[in-house]
């Protein structure tokens, strides 16, 4: 029989195994996310007193017909004409690629003589005359991105724009209710995409966590 992977099933055993070492206190309760495949869901809750302070989601009011705006020089590079262009670009490297010999099955170049291919090759034992190997460079890894870094690329997804902007709310709400400082709770998603959206949102209005 086929086993078959459940997501949700194996997120909820990893948000279990968090919940065993994260616990929100009155005086730095849990902030909580849960995301759908349409919308976002956050709360504060106090694990002492099992009740929910503050809570937010993309469902509001005042998020339900929300837009990410873009700034005016992205937009500019997105234009029909520079488009163009990189298509332009993309079908000339693509030409250059091709061989230049005509027919179906024009050789491109002229075999090299057997003779010429031996003296060419290596001798074993490392004898005079023998071509040294040749050795790749090693790909250079670039710098690690750091979460905010991460989400540059995709700021203006609508469901990302709108992840930030809950994240604001909950921590507005928090601030009303005097709240500073909480735990985060990822709901055992990964920390990135909505979710981490959700937090920088939330860092930027001063939740510390």
């Amino acid at each position: 029989m086929i086993k078959r992977f459940h997501a949700n099933q194996a997120r909820l055993r990893r948000h279990q195994r968090m919940r065993r070492h994260l616990e929100g206190s009155q005086m730095r309760p849990r902030l909580n996310v849960f995301r759908s495949g349409q919308n976002i869901y956050a709360q504060i809750i106090d694990d002492a007193t099992g009740r929910t302070v503050v809570a937010a989601s993309s469902l509001d009011e005042g998020l339900r017909d929300f837009k990410p705006s873009i700034p005016l020089q992205e937009r500019e590079g997105n234009t029909l004409q520079t488009v163009t262009e990189k298509v332009a670009d993309v079908v000339e490297m693509a030409a250059e690629a091709l061989p230049t010999g005509k027919g179906r099955g024009a050789k491109t170049e002229k075999a090299v003589p057997k003779q010429q291919a031996k003296r060419g090759q290596p001798q074993k034992g490392g004898k005079p005359g023998s071509q040294a190997k040749m050795v790749l460079p090693q790909a250079q890894k670039g710098a690690r991105k750091t979460p905010v870094e991460a989400l540059e690329g995709i700021k203006h997804n609508r469901k990302v724009a709108v992840a930030r902007e809950v994240g604001k709310l909950v921590a507005r709400r928090a601030k009303e209710e005097g709240i500073t400082r909480v735990v985060f709770d990822r709901g055992g998603y990964a920390y990135h995409g909505r979710v981490a959206a959700l937090a920088e949102g939330a860092r930027e209005i001063g939740l510390d966590f």
